[in-house]
């Protein structure tokens, strides 16, 4: 399925640095999108997940240019990202619909951990003054 992909035109130290950047990239965008949409309820989690999502696909092409500019010197200097996407291209990757490439799916992977991650490690409720007086009494704080 992958054998035109162009990561395998690379060399060895470059299809690691591609993957290096790769998954920097997937974990940044999964942190920041779990920090942000932790603490909202509702439609707002997936809807926002979405959002950060649909911003990736649209800015990512000029990340992965600039690496491919450090591998190519040939490459010329320029903007690669011009008008957004197509929102259906986007929700093509993440049905996996779109092109079949590592690129593509790894997005797709990216996007659904990208809407599951709000709901991993909601924070809590707050505790009512009345709660922390309480466990203060029992001393369940630490000594400051």
């Amino acid at each position: 399925m992958y054998d035109q992909d162009s990561f395998f035109d690379l060399t060895l130290l470059g299809q690691l640095g591609l993957a290096c950047l790769s998954v920097l990239l997937f974990v940044a965008m999964v942190y920041a999108t779990w920090r942000l949409l932790r603490a909202r309820t509702g439609l707002l989690k997936p809807l926002g997940a979405l959002i950060l999502f649909y911003g990736f696909v649209w800015v990512s092409p000029q990340i992965y240019f600039q690496y491919f500019h450090l591998l190519f010197e040939f490459l010329p200097d320029q903007w690669v990202i011009f008008p957004p996407p197509d929102p259906v291209d986007a929700l093509a990757l993440l049905t996996f619909s779109g092109p079949h490439s590592l690129s593509a799916h790894g997005q797709g992977v990216m996007g659904w951990m990208m809407i599951a991650a709000p709901w991993i490690g909601t924070p809590r409720k707050a505790q009512s003054p009345a709660g922390r007086m309480a466990s203060t009494a029992r001393g369940s704080l630490p000594n400051a």
